[in-house]
């Protein structure tokens, strides 16, 4: 009984924040369904028939280059994680399997990076992008991002890497596999579940990112998604019916990422506790 009480309790706490967390989310979407009175007079209600509209829907789609924004921030997200997954990787690999002078120091130092906001050197990465004339384009996201990704990424394969069975690559090494294919080929299907668990913590500080995109690429040509969601906000009157619809486009991508990797996600974070 004391087992299931406790199973109990964990489950209610766990469904009380789920609950919490996805409220305001339910919110949006409902809303975003909406004219604007029901917006304001009925915010927690489902739409009724006096209240229903596509009007945002319809403006997010029809005004402006909203679906521009969209793939801006869809090609900076994937090929910034791209990045991050196979970097973070790599060196997570060399500083697991690898015993060489300065592994220890190098890993603090790569590590250091969780602790320093990257936001502490905006001045320099934007002076660092002027002289690189890369100012207005998607490339100096993808570097900021890639950079912003890597300590937790390192920290978090590699941490995972030195629990894999060393057995397995030497044998590997007996068949006459190099370091690279025993890393693609051997390493990587390994550790997938953490893969897809990095993956989806780098996504969402990537994808709801305001900070950079606002610096650094601000043109039109050049906006992401969040930046797009500031053109229905005027300084005296505010086109809530499109906001909350272009915020429930935006979550898509995250839904999407998560029922893709839901499974290995799971999977990735148990192991990371059990082996922790």
């Amino acid at each position: 009984m004391g087992r299931i009480g406790t199973a109990a309790g964990v489950h209610a706490v766990l469904l009380t924040y789920t609950l919490i967390a996805i409220f305001p989310v339910v919110i949006v979407v409902l809303n975003s369904f909406k004219n604007r009175r029901g917006i304001f007079t009925e915010p927690l209600a489902l739409p009724t028939a006096e209240t229903f509209s596509t009007e945002g829907y319809a403006t997010v789609l029809n005004q402006g280059n909203f679906l521009l924004y969209y793939g801006n921030s869809l090609i900076v997200t994937i090929v910034s994680l791209f990045l991050i997954l196979l970097c973070g990787a790599m060196a997570a690999h060399a500083l697991s399997e690898y015993r060489f002078k300065l592994n220890t120091l190098l890993g603090v130092y790569l590590i250091l990076g969780i602790m320093v906001p990257i936001r502490l050197g905006t001045v320099a990465i934007l002076q660092l992008m002027v002289d690189l004339s890369l100012v207005n384009t998607l490339v100096s996201l993808i570097l900021v991002y890639t950079a912003q990704g890597l300590p937790v990424a390192i920290f978090i394969l590699t941490e995972f890497m030195r629990t894999l069975s060393r057995d397995i690559k030497d044998c590997a090494r007996v068949d006459g596999l190099s370091e690279y294919r025993i890393f693609f080929e051997v390493v990587l299907p390994l550790i997938r579940p953490v893969l897809a668990t990095v993956a989806v913590f780098s996504m969402i500080p990537i994808w709801n990112d305001l900070w950079f995109p606002l610096i650094l690429a601000s043109s039109d040509a050049t906006k992401t998604v969040t930046l797009g969601v500031q053109q229905f906000i005027g300084q005296y009157t505010v086109n809530w019916s499109a906001v909350l619809a272009s915020l429930s486009i935006a979550i898509l991508p995250v839904l999407v990422l998560y029922a893709i990797f839901s499974r290995q996600l799971i999977s990735g974070i148990t192991a990371g506790a059990v082996k922790g």
